[in-house]
């Protein structure tokens, strides 16, 4: 599993120009599901992303969780994250996860966040989407569990 996150002071989907999910102060959450991903995956991303202290404290240190500072998350379907760029000039995505399974551990990824109190908005699996996004920092991390 791929996962790109951005700490964004807010953020949103649009799908045929049409508002799905928007979000405040957060992070927006873009993953990638390969072959190889199961359950334990999932489970160790969110525990990944929940944890992760990328805001900054009092001293200007990142050093509090999403949860710390009760914010929101965006999270987006995006398989090209498993694209393998090492051969060539064209992505090969032989190793993303055969859409029916992604989507099932997407969703897996995105319920395991709500039932953590997080307040959530997705993006539409397997839609053409428009993300926006106000960066803060920029603060970007990827991650591969």
């Amino acid at each position: 599993m791929k996962i790109l996150i951005q700490r964004v002071k807010e953020a949103s989907v649009k799908v045929d120009s049409e508002l799905v999910s928007e979000i405040g102060q957060g992070i927006l959450v873009f993953i990638g599901v390969e072959k190889s991903d199961s359950c334990e995956n999932v489970e160790k991303a969110v525990k990944k992303v929940l944890n992760l202290r990328i805001f900054p404290d009092d001293n200007g240190k990142m050093n509090k969780s999403l949860i710390d500072i009760q914010g929101e998350m965006l999270i987006v379907s995006q398989f090209t994250l498993c694209g393998d760029c090492k051969k060539g000039t064209r992505p090969s995505f032989d190793n993303s996860a055969r859409p029916e399974i992604a989507q099932k551990l997407y969703e897996e990824f995105v319920n395991n966040i709500k039932n953590a109190g997080i307040k959530t908005g997705t993006g539409i699996f397997g839609a053409m989407m428009d993300v926006s996004l106000i960066n803060d920092g920029p603060v970007t991390f990827h991650i591969s569990c």
